[in-house]
């Protein structure tokens, strides 16, 4: 709604501004044509008028400037909720999705388990260790597919977006702020801001910014 009555006040200084310029235009062209006729006094007083117009001008477009900026901060900012939201999805349907692969793989091993067992009694004990020990490693490398793909997704799905060419970038990918990120502690931190999804982190770390560490090695 605030975003909206911003457009239409912009509207309204455009037309306002509009008109102030043709009435500049008017004075301006009454004065070159009168000017030999004016006295002093009337000269000033002609272009008192003509910079008083000017002035309303410049404030008309003052507070256009105000506005956009302040209906840029109002979009960003809801971006950026939307991003974070987005994030919180992804994180809790990545849960959900790493746990049912985890009871599934485990009821397969389970019952494969058990056939081996009963088919070929001490040999197949050993066997059924290695086939118990394959669902888990298939979950781990399910689990690590799933979890590439949606912090893939994620930042790709951001970086679609038109972005501000003005607007800072940070983290290790140069992108522009998106989703959930982690400040670094440390001052000296050349880069300061990281995307949760570039780091591999789910959630907020303890200890000091490993990057910079590297660095001053």
């Amino acid at each position: 709604y605030l975003t909206s009555m911003n457009f239409q006040l912009m509207r309204e200084l455009d037309q306002r501004t509009e008109d102030k310029k043709a009435e500049i235009d008017i004075l301006a062209a009454e004065y070159i044509s009168t000017v030999k006729t004016l006295s002093p006094d009337q000269r000033v007083e002609r272009l008192q008028k003509i910079q008083n117009a000017y002035s309303k001008c410049k404030e008309y477009s003052d507070d256009k400037v105000q506005l956009a900026m302040q209906t840029y901060e109002m979009v960003d900012k809801h971006i950026r909720r939307l991003d974070a939201d987005l994030a919180r999805f992804e994180a809790d349907l990545k849960d959900k999705m790493e746990g049912s692969d985890f009871e599934s793989s485990g009821g397969r091993g389970l019952k494969k388990g058990r056939g081996q067992k009963e088919k070929r009694g001490s040999r197949g004990r050993g066997r059924r260790t290695s086939e118990e020990d394959t669902p888990k490693k298939k979950k781990h490398k399910g689990g690590s597919e799933f979890t590439d793909t949606i912090l893939s997704v994620h930042p790709s799905d951001v970086l679609d977006m038109p972005v501000d060419p003005n607007e800072p970038t940070y983290c290790l990918c140069h992108q522009v702020s998106y989703g959930e990120m982690i400040g670094c502690d440390n001052p000296d931190c050349p880069i300061e801001w990281f995307h949760f999804a570039c780091v591999d982190l789910t959630t907020k770390p303890k200890g000091k910014c490993k990057t910079l560490s590297q660095i001053n090695k």
